[in-house]
């Protein structure tokens, strides 16, 4: 079973309504919510393409050099859901997901992924040989059934199994006093592996709500404290 199925499913089954993520941008004073099933939506349009588009099997590489944002969750639980191994760097990855301003990936695709607040996708169209990432995924399908088993044993971030990393997940949402129904600050960076296993999968684990702040400002930061009462911080 998948990284995603393992933390996605059981809160997919018990409250697929309430928030999973709510991203702030604090440079351009955007705030988006997405909850645990539209974070599961994009999370299955994002590997329905990989599957469909790049036959992406469980163990090749997809490289994510992204920042924190909502859609940088979809892309990752995506590539995780049909057993994709989340790389940094993109020299043998099948797939290179960069922001819109990478100067671009040795992969042997490139994904941009516009980061509009809205979901809404590129502007101009891609470079030749790269695509349109939201655009693309956009229009493929809302569920999605991995065609081969992702073994507990299969890798998925930096050689960390699926095995291996959902324990630890679970493992640092204990030592960070993350649990059910916190809602989580954060202004951490999503490095690989630490930044994405404490301020993505730990509190995806715990079942918590993960309130995400990129370009964090102090000033609003407080507010984002006061108005999404939040209960545990991660600087």
């Amino acid at each position: 079973m998948s990284l995603t199925e393992h933390l996605l499913r059981p809160l997919l089954s018990s409250s697929a309504a309430r928030p999973a993520i709510t991203h702030y941008d604090d440079a351009d004073g955007s705030r988006i919510e997405l909850s645990v099933a539209t974070l599961a939506n994009w999370a299955a349009k994002t590997a329905n393409w990989l599957v469909e588009e790049f036959d992406i099997e469980p163990g090749d590489e997809v490289a994510v050099d992204l920042p924190a944002h909502w859609q940088t969750a979809g892309v990752l639980f995506g590539a995780w859901w049909c057993g994709a191994h989340v790389v940094q760097g993109p020299a043998e990855a099948a797939v290179a997901f960069v922001g819109p301003d990478a100067d671009g990936s040795a992969a042997d695709a490139t994904a941009i992924v516009a980061l509009d607040p809205l979901g809404r996708g590129l502007t101009t169209e891609p470079p030749d040989g790269a695509f349109d990432y939201l655009s693309e995924a956009r229009a493929c399908g809302d569920d999605f059934s991995p065609l081969f088993p992702v073994d507990d044993d299969t890798p998925a971030l930096l050689g960390i199994t699926v095995a291996e990393l959902t324990a630890r997940a679970r493992e640092r949402a204990t030592a960070l006093g993350i649990g059910e129904g916190d809602r989580v600050l954060s202004t951490r960076a999503w490095t690989l592996p630490d930044g994405v296993v404490d301020a993505v999968l730990a509190p995806v684990a715990a079942g918590a709500h993960l309130v995400q702040v990129t370009n964090a400002d102090p000033v609003k930061v407080a507010e984002h404290r006061d108005t999404e009462r939040t209960t545990v911080e991660l600087g």
